[in-house]
């Protein structure tokens, strides 16, 4: 029934997650879409999605007779964040491991927008914050690595046409 509709491009910061499966990748996040008044929830597939992140999407609008309009998202790209309120939402997600919304305010508020390259690049920096000890420092350090390397493997898979379910089924597999 959707078939033939032309796929469309939406972009935009995630406001919030709402729900993702670990397991399937399956995602529906509220986006704040430029042109649009309420924030447009966002379906589709990912293994990893972040309040603050900027999403660029093509896809389909659908009218989901329980959920009402909503973006169904067939290819996916994320944004790591470039301004601060973003960084520090992103930050603040959960997503890396070792720092909540109260820590992210105080890494964005001491390293402002090069945040992400110190945590990178220069990690041994976090240690002039009070509160992180060696242990807190690697915890972070890793947390981010990781989350890095799954968004490497899937900008590598949909470069080579690997749709984005796939590209998640594939990451879950062999990792």
């Amino acid at each position: 029934m959707h078939q033939h509709q032309p796929l469309i491009h939406v972009s935009g910061p995630v406001e919030r997650v709402t729900f993702h499966s670990e397991a399937s990748g399956f995602f529906v996040i509220r986006v704040k879409v430029k042109g649009q008044r309420d924030l447009v929830t966002v379906t589709g597939n990912t293994p990893s999605i972040t309040a603050g992140e900027y999403i660029e999407t093509t896809g389909i609008w659908i009218n989901d007779p329980k959920h009402g309009v909503q973006f169904q998202a067939k290819t996916i790209k994320t944004i790591v964040p470039t301004t601060l309120e973003g960084i520090e939402k992103y930050l603040g997600s959960g997503m890396v491991k070792g720092i909540g919304p109260h820590f992210a305010k105080r890494l964005v508020k001491a390293f402002g927008d090069v945040v992400f390259d110190v945590i990178e690049q220069t990690p041994e920096r976090l240690l002039e914050l009070e509160g992180i000890g060696k242990k807190r420092q690697v915890k972070i350090t890793s947390a981010w690595a990781e989350q890095k390397v799954v968004r490497d493997i899937m900008v590598f898979l949909q470069s080579h046409g690997v749709g984005t379910s796939r590209a998640v089924r594939i990451y879950k597999t062999y990792g």
